[in-house]
């Protein structure tokens, strides 16, 4: 277990799944969770399932394609907590489209949520992780970054960008000892899979090496290791968890 006691970290997306799953892994870890997310309900779930570990946490209600939203988001955090240690940028969404059968509106949709969300996040953790002294940040990318996925050529050109974006930041923030580093999952059951037939998951698991789907909590473990001390001279690195799934490509 990493300790993480009197840090405080911010999770975006932290509604469900991925999120929801990192933002409990950072709370059992010992910090308190700023959650982030455009979902009310779901989102103070998660602070139930935080106070349940014995973790501490607060919800903020956040569209993170908002600048006004992000900041106001991490300026709330700072009143609350008086500090920022760990971000996970987790928020996004992917729509399944043929690369000619997208509109402008649907390519300006898919770059802003996925990419765009990212910058605006940094935009406003790293100065605050600048006056903490130290900080560490978590960027979701996607194993759609990595290989051509049919109907999702845009969502992997925003999670490419994402990869650049995080090596050039972590690039210019090391001298102020802020870590950037990147997570690609592969399938991972959220709930996006929630409505899939079995077979289908069945069928997916036995392309993948290791011969499951990804869980929620095991991203949410190596996001929570990235930020720890252990992993203290790691940045500027995409971390990919996929199950084997690029590898044997």
């Amino acid at each position: 277990m990493h300790s993480m006691d009197r840090k405080v970290a911010i999770v975006t997306g932290g509604s469900s799944g991925i999120g929801r799953s990192a933002a409990i892994a950072f709370a059992k870890a010992g910090a308190k969770v700023v959650v982030a997310a455009r979902r009310t309900t779901e989102g103070e779930e998660t602070i139930k399932l935080i106070q349940q570990v014995g973790g501490e946490g607060l919800f903020i209600q956040t569209d993170v394609t908002k600048a006004a939203e992000v900041e106001a988001l991490v300026n709330k955090t700072i009143e609350t907590y008086s500090r920022l240690d760990f971000a996970f940028n987790n928020a996004g969404s992917g729509k399944a489209s043929p690369l000619t059968e997208m509109s402008e509106e649907d390519w300006d949709a898919e770059i802003t949520v996925n990419l765009k969300s990212i910058w605006l996040c940094m935009k406003y953790e790293i100065p605050a992780m600048q006056k903490t002294g130290s900080g560490a940040i978590v960027n979701m990318s996607s194993q759609g970054a990595l290989i051509g996925v049919p109907n999702y050529s845009v969502y992997g050109a925003a999670k490419g960008g994402v990869i650049s974006l995080s090596r050039a930041a972590a690039a210019e923030y090391a001298k102020d000892k802020i870590r950037v580093n990147v997570v690609s999952p592969g399938a991972v059951k959220t709930d996006l899979w929630a409505g899939a037939p079995p077979e289908m998951l069945e069928q997916i698991a036995a392309g993948i090496p290791l011969q499951r789907v990804g869980e929620p909590e095991d991203i949410a473990e190596a996001v929570v290791w990235l930020c720890s001390d252990a992993a203290s001279f790691m940045t500027g690195h995409n971390v990919v968890l996929d199950g084997g799934y690029t590898a044997a490509v």
